[in-house]
């Protein structure tokens, strides 16, 4: 199942300059998808992060994965309006390859746990299939 950046903006509260993600698909509904974003060259953060050899800096990537998350878990929901996804944590956050601009990057993510309305994934973004980033990250779902 495809979701365009139309369904994205009605299942995570993310909005211009602060969301990473263009499409996803969602592989097991609430379980695993996979983000996709192309950083332009015109993003705001290139121009302070490193303006000699701008490269997408690693939180970004991080936040990218995060929702990707929400948007995987955010589907499963029917009235996902009333809620909202939110980051609680990140560990194990490896920055292997630098993203630079006009690359195309996927962000695959994995339920590892869920408790009640705590989600734990694993998160890995590639590049071309090279792995760039990846870590694991919690976050909790809220309602209105």
């Amino acid at each position: 199942m495809i979701i365009l950046q139309e369904e994205i903006l009605k299942l995570i509260p993310h909005r211009k300059p602060f969301l990473f993600i263009n499409k996803c698909e969602i592989i097991k509904l609430g379980e695993e998808g996979i983000g996709e974003r192309i950083f332009l060259e015109d993003e705001y953060f290139f121009e302070g992060h490193f303006p000699h050899m701008p490269i997408v800096p690693g939180v970004i990537l991080i936040e990218s994965m995060a929702q990707t998350a929400g948007i995987v878990v955010s589907k499963k929901y029917e009235k996902s309006e009333d809620k909202s996804v939110l980051f609680m944590s990140v560990s194990k956050a490896k920055f292997r390859k630098p993203v630079y601009p006009n690359e195309k990057i996927n962000f695959h993510v994995k339920i590892l746990n869920n408790v009640k309305s705590v989600y734990k994934f694993s998160g890995e973004a590639f590049r071309d299939n090279i792995k760039v980033c990846e870590s694991e990250f919690s976050a909790m779902i809220t309602y209105k």
